[in-house]
């Protein structure tokens, strides 16, 4: 073949080729519609794959996350210190003083009259609980009187009960003269020991409960044994009571130990019914009613004797009418001052 004869064969070939280059290169331009039907459903995959950006995100710039959560941090801090003021209204309480503890006779003092300006009178009866009946014809006059008891009577819980339910308030007889004796041919001497007199003491306010204070006959005997008399106002100091004191010698020191020691004291002004005559406890109230008068505050001391009874059940229902108020040891025991 001649070269002019090649070349037309090649080209006649290289045509060929490019006929069948651009049949080949038609075809896929055709195809491309489909793939767009294909790109159709695709797009509902791309709405799920939101979270790769998230995990794309870190990847790029780590150290930016970090700083978004480092504002929640402060966020957590600020409930803390409100927990703090939640915790302080727990103080106040404990800052509230608390109530000051009321002594025995304070808590067991019967109700008395206000303190208007009236006179008053503190009636006393004495050795209550021996004899029942005249016993219960105390406790059924007017009240608030002073009621003692004595230690060895027997149903002393029934009757101090009864007694306080009429209003009236209690004391506990202690014979503390009894305690001393006389030896040396008549020179006094107090013969009981500390200990012995606190074993006795302390017996008799064993007795019975719901009492103001001691109310005793004390002979000068004990009253001039300092010792002695420190010793039972101790007690009564421990106990939270009061003394009424007979006051049968002018000179007892009892009111200046007491006063020292810081019980609360007082003594008796005059007795009802040293004789046994009716106008004799008749002239003793009157006296009574002119000393209150002149000082506010007078006190009295009687027995459960029939006379005594029986004018106090005439006596005590005219106060009213006289201006003056009867009126508990408890409620004078400051005011009570010997004459």
């Amino acid at each position: 073949m001649t070269r002019p004869g090649l070349h037309a064969a090649l080209w006649s070939a290289l045509t060929f080729i490019l006929l069948l280059l651009a049949l080949v290169v038609s075809a896929p331009l055709e195809p491309p519609p489909p793939p767009p039907m294909a790109v159709a459903p695709i797009p509902p995959p791309l709405p799920t794959p939101p979270p790769a950006p998230e995990a794309t995100a870190p990847s790029p710039s780590p150290a930016v996350e970090p700083a978004a959560p480092a504002p929640p941090a402060p966020e957590k801090p600020a409930p803390a210190p409100e927990t703090a003021m939640a915790a302080e209204p727990a103080p106040p309480p404990q800052a509230e003083p608390a109530p000051a503890a009321l002594a025995t006779w304070q808590r067991f003092a019967a109700p008395s009259p206000a303190a208007d300006g009236r006179p008053r009178v503190v009636i006393v009866l004495d050795g209550l609980g021996i004899d029942r009946a005249r016993t219960e014809r105390a406790i059924a006059l007017n009240a608030p009187l002073e009621l003692s008891f004595v230690a060895y009577a027997d149903d002393l819980a029934r009757e101090a009960e009864a007694a306080r339910r009429a209003g009236h308030e209690l004391l506990v007889h202690v014979p503390i003269a009894a305690l001393s004796q006389r030896s040396d041919g008549g020179s006094a001497a107090v013969a009981v020991q500390r200990d012995e007199l606190l074993r006795r003491l302390r017996w008799d306010l064993t007795r019975f409960s719901g009492y103001v204070g001691v109310y005793d006959h004390m002979d000068l005997t004990f009253a001039d044994s300092g010792g002695a008399s420190e010793t039972l106002l101790d007690e009564l100091k421990a106990q939270g009571l009061l003394l009424l004191e007979s006051r049968i010698a002018a000179r007892s020191p009892v009111a200046q130990i007491a006063q020292r020691l810081g019980v609360p004291h007082a003594a008796r002004d005059l007795f009802l019914d040293d004789k046994l005559d009716a106008a004799a406890i008749a002239a003793n109230l009157r006296a009574l009613e002119e000393l209150a008068r002149r000082r506010g505050v007078a006190i009295a001391i009687g027995h459960p004797q029939d006379a005594t009874l029986a004018a106090l059940a005439q006596w005590l229902p005219t106060l009213p009418a006289k201006g003056i108020a009867l009126a508990p040891i408890s409620a004078v025991i400051e005011a009570a001052k010997p004459e």
